[in-house]
């Protein structure tokens, strides 16, 4: 008996092994792609961030600090001293003011129209979700385009007040953080509302009813029971819109006109104009850095209040 037990036990570790093995070989080519075109990539950056810039692009292969140094501060052409300037971290914050005014915008928008989109007919909501999805078959640029012909001077909005007699003259409104802002909220709403939708479309609404049944009133239904059992849709909207929106890039080059510059224009004139990629290479490591550790407190805290809820 004893002996059967142990050939048993050996086929069963043996065949766990083979699982073990089959299951790393499946993974083997994600894995690849991930180290090819992740991991890779990004070693490249930080090596770069590290070395001296070429005078005409590029890098020297010197290893300096100086990219993280000009991150804040300039050195004087005449004594060499080292003065601050804040221009960078200006646009830094600039731009994750930008992020959270997006993220919050799109939060209050796209709550209560995935709500609405939960609560209809199933017959219904693959209808809406196909009317929050039209957007992406086109591109970012031909739509961010569409966003400067409607708000321009000459646009539909200045046009139809003017001919309304409600204005005078038309009201600037492109190359503006307004314009910009517009441009953010338009192409991100719907990464808000389809990760809301999904998690409130599995929402229990017996719940709710229960709720109203013990004279909840609105407000408490909708912050003691919808809102935490929504709580992991809320996380991955918010996730997927400011983290984008952070390093939006067309929008404010179109709607800002280059006026009012955020991070990925910022990176981008480094490699461009600006001819200096270890400045370029450590204003992404920065931007990579303060998103991780923003990310971290943000995912610590909403994870601890689910497995509060």
């Amino acid at each position: 008996m004893s002996i059967t037990l142990s050939k048993a036990a050996i086929f069963e570790a043996q065949a766990e092994k083979a699982t073990s093995w089959r299951n790393r070989l499946l993974a083997l080519p994600a894995l690849v792609i991930i180290g090819i075109f992740g991991v890779l990539p990004l070693l490249i950056i930080c090596v770069y961030s590290f070395l001296q810039a070429a005078p005409y692009g590029g890098v020297q292969w010197k290893f300096s600090t100086d990219a993280y140094l000009n991150f804040l501060f300039q050195r004087d052409i005449f004594d060499d001293t080292l003065q601050f300037t804040p221009d960078f971290l200006i646009i830094y914050l600039r731009s994750f003011l930008f992020a959270v005014v997006t993220t919050v915008i799109c939060l209050l928008l796209g709550f209560p129209t995935a709500y609405f989109m939960a609560t209809r007919p199933p017959a219904q909501r693959n209808w809406w979700v196909l009317l929050i999805t039209i957007p992406f078959w086109s591109n970012l640029l031909v739509r961010t385009l569409a966003i400067m012909f409607i708000i321009r001077d000459e646009g539909l909005i200045n046009n139809a007040l003017m001919g309304l007699g409600l204005i005078e003259k038309p009201i600037t409104m492109l190359y503006t953080n307004f314009a910009i802002q517009l441009g953010l909220l338009y192409s991100f709403l719907p990464f808000m509302i389809l990760p809301l939708y999904s998690s409130l479309e599995k929402l229990d609404f017996r719940l709710v009813e229960a709720a109203n049944d013990l004279y909840a009133t609105r407000r408490q239904v909708l912050w003691r029971v919808i809102i935490p059992l929504s709580l992991p849709g809320i996380i991955a909207g918010c996730l997927l819109v400011f983290i984008p929106a952070l390093g939006a890039y067309v929008t404010p080059l179109i709607l800002g006109g280059g006026i009012h510059l955020m991070i990925g224009d910022l990176i981008a004139q480094q490699f461009g104009s600006g001819r200096n990629w270890p400045l370029g290479c450590a204003q992404a490591l920065i931007l990579m850095a303060a998103v991780l550790v923003a990310l971290y407190f943000y995912v610590r805290n909403t994870s601890g209040k689910i497995q509060h809820g």
